[in-house]
């Protein structure tokens, strides 16, 4: 399995409620959409194989998010994709630090909608 299914579970949790969320399996990981939008993800990192977090946080606070501990450019092609930020184990640990990237990856869905 290429994610953590207790991560997963985690993530599951903080988005119940949200609006319409659907669940797929996708890139070896696993992805939730919110309201019919990518929102956020869980998968493993095949170079050192940690468990992270895919967060859809749009451009406007991006490079200041960036400097959050654990935080990094999603890159899966060798070009960042901007909007987009890998968050490693150290910024999703604590159940406060998870609440803090669900509900960032929320508050871009909702300007979405």
């Amino acid at each position: 399995m290429a994610y953590s299914e207790y991560l997963v579970d985690r993530v599951k949790q903080r988005l119940k409620g949200a609006g319409l969320l659907e669940e797929k399996k996708m890139m070896g990981g696993y992805l939730f959409m919110v309201n019919g939008k990518m929102c956020v993800g869980v998968d493993r990192d095949k170079n050192n194989q940690q468990d992270r977090l895919m967060v859809r946080v749009g451009k406007l606070n991006y490079e200041e998010l960036l400097e959050k501990q654990g935080s990094r450019k999603m890159d899966f092609t060798g070009r960042p994709m901007l909007g987009y930020l890998f968050i490693y184990p150290e910024g999703f640990d604590k159940e406060d630090d998870l609440d803090f990237w669900v509900g960032k990856a929320l508050e871009f869905n909702k300007m979405l909608n």
